[in-house]
Formats: C-alpha cells, structure tokens, sequence
C-alpha cells in the first residue's frame, strides 16, 4: 500500500466529475487500499478516489472510533437512492480543504446502491455520521465540496484564502 499526496482547494481537479468504475478488479482493490492508508495517515474518515488525483467513483470509508478495531469501508459507483426529509447539522472537515470546518446541513439519512470490494452490489440504509460521511464523499465525486453547502461570503473567503496559499506554494490556482 502506498500513501498518496491529497489535491488541496483551489485545483480545479476537485471540482470535476468523476467516471464510474467499469470492472472491479485487482487494480482498484490496490487503489482502494492506497486510498484507505493515505485516509489513514492524514488522518481521516473518509476519503474519495478525486482527492488522490484519480477521477474514479471510488471512495472509502472507516468510522471506527480512536482505540477501536479499524473498520475500513469501500463504495465502488455509489448512488444515493432515497434520502430522507429530516435533517442533520454536523461540523464536517475535509483532507482537501485543511483546518477548516463548518457546519453543513444534510438528509439524516440515505438508502444508497452500491459495489463492494468484489464487484457485488450492495444497498444499505445510512443515518448519523455514516449517512454524513457518505454524502460528503458522493459529493467530491460529483465535483461538489462541502463548502458548497455554506453561505456564499464564507465560501470565497475559504476559496481566496487556500488559492492565495496555493500561489505562495507555486500550485494550480483556479
């Protein structure tokens, strides 16, 4: 397994929309397991296939607590099929977006489709942190951030704030 370097707010690469994966197969098993060390050692809980540079509908996921067992998780070409009215507020971060968080509203729960590490599909009910986690990387698969979901004034000032960082490392700005 191999940690991957993450794409940082502003590359224009986190906003495009990612190709379904065709075949499971050995190869993306690998990618999986590289997402999940570099989720790892950020360290995070979630972790889409486009924040390692890789426009793939793959993503992964481990909830487990800090002192428990890891519970690694991978979603090939997940698709929301049904979210509920009730919502949800909880302070989300992002691997792509360091050091900053925000409250983010969404559905308290999905039911979402799903291919497994084998290639079989799947479909689970998802509410709490789980139901979060997953909507916040379907999202950077469909080339939407979390800070799409805060008010507009906020959102520039993250954007200026990471592109001016962004110029000062010499990266692609937006």
């Amino acid at each position: 397994m191999t940690i991957k370097p993450l794409i940082i707010l502003p590359d224009p690469l986190l906003r495009q929309i990612s190709a379904p994966v065709e075949r499971v197969d050995d190869d993306v098993r690998r990618i999986a397991d590289d997402m999940l060390e570099t989720m790892y050692d950020a360290p995070g809980i979630g972790l889409a296939a486009i924040q390692i540079g890789l426009p793939r509908r793959l993503l992964v996921i481990d909830l487990a607590k800090e002192g428990d067992d890891a519970a690694p998780q991978v979603f090939i070409n997940p698709e929301i099929l049904t979210s509920t009215d009730e919502r949800s507020v909880y302070e989300e971060g992002c691997l792509s977006i360091p050091d900053y968080y925000a409250e983010v509203e969404r559905p308290a729960g999905i039911t979402l489709r799903y291919l497994d590490r084998e290639g079989r599909q799947q479909e689970i009910a998802a509410d709490g942190l789980l139901a979060t986690c997953l909507q916040h990387e379907i999202d950077h698969l469909n080339g939407v951030l979390f800070i799409d979901h805060i008010s507009k004034l906020k959102r520039e000032m993250v954007v200026r704030k990471f592109t001016k960082a962004a110029k000062t490392r010499g990266s692609k700005a937006i």
